[in-house]
């Protein structure tokens, strides 16, 4: 404890708080955001839309809200959303889940928060894919516990699981997997799923899905959910979002599927962290959930998007690393310049007008290979005048 003079001569103690995260700052997608403000750039950063949420789901708020909805709904989500969510798993996986393996969270990062608390402990080991959302790390750390990470393939962002079956020790807890992948848009296939059984089998070892772009795949593709494994169902925690699938991010609205025996700890963290969420927003997207054609959809809407963007960069210097899914695109700079990629990031939003990721924040080494990551959730007129700044280039 240190102490400062006041103005009446006495002296005042401060406290001396040691961090928790002493090196970790504001993320680089609060920071890119302002940047794109500041200079008055296109934002195609950080990962929302510049489109409106549908008008019958905003009418379903109002009307839940008009019909006094607004107390306290239960602790793991409204009944007829958890159900909703049931017939989605079962209509989208031909899977068959109970309603008491759903748990409703603020957002998707709840979700992977409450699972990661719940069920790492100090001196566990987690392994991650590099690069990987940002968020894994910082929650695995704050349980005293150790992010292990794998680089995934440099030519694809395919899982090396040879690799991860190397870095597999008596402490490791979890495996964290993420497809479709943010930031690379790379998806899992059958047999990516079929490897990772065969890691984890007669372990204790558990899964964690992110699976938050589930609907958003391209190509005719599908997504391979961890659910649709009987083996790993089992022991996983598959995470997903309605702010993504619905375009209304700020809504912070996901949910979680675990069996009941990892659902019960999970609980534990949730009754104490958020407890419960928005009322009306859960008992609209429930309504809206009985129109398969809501969800199903925006995989055509977004692959129209990427088409669109792509075809307007078409002249470019950019080389465009191909999006399987998501919202994001990468493209490599390489023949532009040599810049780090923060520094061209923050170069592109100054003097471009163009705000993006750079790709080097999501790996533990802080790896740089010149490639920088694009949202196209925008609206046409949008990523038209994004391209026609970068084609500058």
């Amino acid at each position: 404890m240190k102490f400062v003079k006041g103005s009446s001569h006495a002296y005042i103690p401060t406290m001396q708080i040691e961090s928790k995260l002493p090196n970790v700052g504001i993320t680089i997608f609060t920071k890119m955001s302002k940047m794109a403000q500041d200079y008055g750039a296109i934002n195609l950063s950080q990962g929302f839309p510049d489109f409106d949420v549908a008008p019958e789901l905003i009418d379903r708020v109002h009307y839940y809200m008009k019909k006094e909805m607004n107390q306290y709904p239960p602790m793991a989500g409204v009944a007829s959303l958890r159900t909703a969510i049931a017939d989605k798993v079962q209509r989208c996986y031909d899977v068959t889940i109970k309603d008491t393996e759903v748990l409703v969270t603020c957002g998707a990062i709840e979700a992977i928060f409450n699972s990661i608390s719940a069920l790492v402990h100090s001196g566990d080991e987690v392994i991650i894919m590099n690069p990987a959302y940002d968020a894994y790390e910082v929650i695995i750390n704050l349980q005293g516990a150790k992010a292990v990470g794998v680089n995934l393939r440099p030519e694809d962002y395919s899982i090396d699981w040879e690799a991860v079956e190397q870095s597999v020790t008596a402490k490791t807890r979890m495996i964290i997997i993420n497809s479709p992948h943010n930031p690379s848009g790379a998806i899992l296939t059958e047999d990516d799923l079929i490897a990772l059984e065969k890691i984890t089998e007669g372990t204790e070892i558990l899964v964690l899905s992110d699976e938050v772009y589930e609907h958003i795949v391209f190509d005719g593709q599908e997504h391979h959910s961890v659910l649709r494994s009987e083996k790993l169902r089992k022991r996983s925690v598959a995470t997903f979002s309605f702010g993504k699938t619905f375009h209304a991010t700020g809504w912070r609205l996901g949910y979680l599927v675990a069996p009941e025996s990892l659902m019960a700890e999970i609980v534990k963290i949730h009754q104490y962290n958020t407890f419960t969420i928005h009322a009306p927003s859960q008992y609209a997207v429930a309504d809206y959930l009985a129109i398969p054609d809501n969800y199903l959809s925006i995989s055509s809407m977004y692959q129209q998007k990427r088409d669109f963007f792509l075809a307007a960069l078409k002249d470019s210097k950019f080389k465009a690393i191909q999006s399987n899914g998501t919202y994001f695109q990468l493209l490599d700079y390489s023949q532009i310049n040599d810049k780090p990629d923060i520094e061209m990031a923050e170069w592109l939003t100054k003097e471009v007008g163009v705000a993006a990721i750079p790709t080097s924040v999501f790996y533990q080494s802080g790896e740089d290979r010149n490639v920088l990551r694009f949202c196209f959730a925008k609206n046409e007129t949008t990523l038209k005048a994004a391209a026609e700044k970068l084609k500058a280039l």
